[in-house]
């Protein structure tokens, strides 16, 4: 039990529940009922409890049924639609947690996932609805493989500069987005490159059918197979991290730079490969905006801030790919259930941003959450002095109770 609740998966839920519980002290707070019914607390409080439930209950429930399962619904088929859109939802933010998460796994710092989005897109989008005469599943997977290489390239400079010249991969990921998103704009507002014809607004052109994701469940879903390449992407890092020399090279060098240079490990061909790796999933993840979820032209705009969610999923799922796919999914249910709740019970968007932000606050630091929740500290290995010196106590006693038995 105490190996189990020193982990890192214990830190994450308790700061889920801290952010929760902050986010309903806050619904509490906005809401009118509560407001009413708190200046007379003293003379009936059972208003103002009752007030405070239904405010809590109410939103928390909507937070459910628009993330998971609406209980409402007419069938089972249109019940669980909230669940295609949370997955939906939680699609490119998997994919670009990976990417994120990778990079720290490396010991570097992957914050360029907008440029690596937008470039990505870029790459897909033009293929999209520039080229034609390709069949449908052969035109698809030319996209895909623009995006995940432009996004892969856009990391790659980042991941060569720091390699070459030490340069600090934050700011040149940082000064890449900038670069990305001016770059793009430039394309969307040039007649004659990206932007629509005849469109005064810059906005590209609807991808061609034949580059389109097709719908996982049906057309009245939102769901596409890019959540399918998503899940084989969780199961290709995890293999690669966990089952390949090139992984171990990963480990090694976001362990320790140094000791793994003195064990042969190319440190600086470990680093570019690193950046090309996880750019090429964030890119993935921007291929996949704008071959399923955006499919009638995109703007500047098409990384709706997953290049940065992308490091709140890493954060929260501890660098891990299944970990990543858990917090994935959870975001993405934050996303869907979040519009039912200020739909519903006319709770402010906001609060669910608050709600994300505190579960990040709180994976920042794990000894408050540890000390919230009691939770025991994480066991270390012992020192080799520390085994040695316990070899030698467990000797010398038995050695006593052998001397003990022959005075006997």
């Amino acid at each position: 039990m105490r190996r189990a609740t020193s982990g890192g998966w214990a830190v994450a839920l308790g700061a889920i529940v801290l952010a929760v519980l902050a986010g309903s002290i806050l619904i509490v707070v906005t809401d009118e009922k509560v407001q009413a019914a708190a200046p007379y607390f003293f003379a009936r409080p059972a208003d103002t409890l009752a007030a405070v439930g239904q405010a809590v209950g109410g939103a928390y429930s909507a937070l459910f049924q628009g993330s998971v399962y609406n209980f409402g619904a007419d069938s089972f088929a249109q019940g669980i639609k909230p669940l295609t859109q949370t997955l939906a939802n939680a699609t490119p933010l998997i994919a670009a947690g990976l990417g994120v998460a990778l990079a720290f796994r490396a010991g570097l710092f992957n914050i360029g996932g907008q440029g690596q989005m937008l470039m990505a897109a870029t790459a897909a989008g033009w293929i999209g609805f520039g080229v034609t005469g390709l069949p449908f599943p052969l035109h698809l997977l030319v996209c895909l493989v623009a995006g995940v290489a432009a996004g892969a390239l856009w990391a790659g400079i980042a991941g060569l500069l720091k390699a070459r010249t030490g340069a600090h991969e934050v700011i040149v990921t940082i000064m890449l987005n900038y670069v990305a998103f001016y770059l793009l704009s430039y394309l969307l507002s040039t007649p004659g490159l990206m932007q629509a014809p005849g469109s005064a607004y810059p906005k590209t052109p609807p991808m061609q059918d034949s580059a389109v994701l097709p719908s996982l469940l049906g057309s009245e879903y939102n769901l596409d197979w890019g959540f399918v390449l998503a899940l084989l992407a969780v199961v290709g890092v995890w293999w690669l991290l966990n089952r390949s020399s090139t992984g171990f090279a990963f480990r090694a060098v976001g362990e320790n730079p140094k000791a793994a240079r003195v064990a042969g490990i190319d440190v600086s061909r470990t680093t570019v490969l690193v950046m090309l790796v996880a750019g090429g999933l964030v890119g993935l993840a921007g291929a996949q905006q704008v071959l399923g979820t955006v499919t009638s032209g995109f703007s500047t705009d098409i990384d709706a801030g997953i290049g940065f969610d992308a490091i709140t999923v890493a954060l929260l799922g501890g660098s891990s790919p299944w970990g990543v796919l858990g917090a994935g999914i959870l975001f993405g249910g934050f996303k869907a259930g979040g519009s039912a709740m200020q739909a519903a019970e006319g709770i402010p968007i906001e609060i669910v941003l608050v709600v994300q932000s505190l579960i990040v606050l709180f994976i920042a630091a794990p000894p408050l959450v540890r000390a919230v929740f009691r939770l025991p500290q994480p066991e270390r290995a012992p020192r080799r002095r520390d085994r040695r010196e316990g070899r030698r106590d467990r000797r010398r006693a038995a050695g006593a109770q052998g001397a003990g038995e022959g005075q006997a």
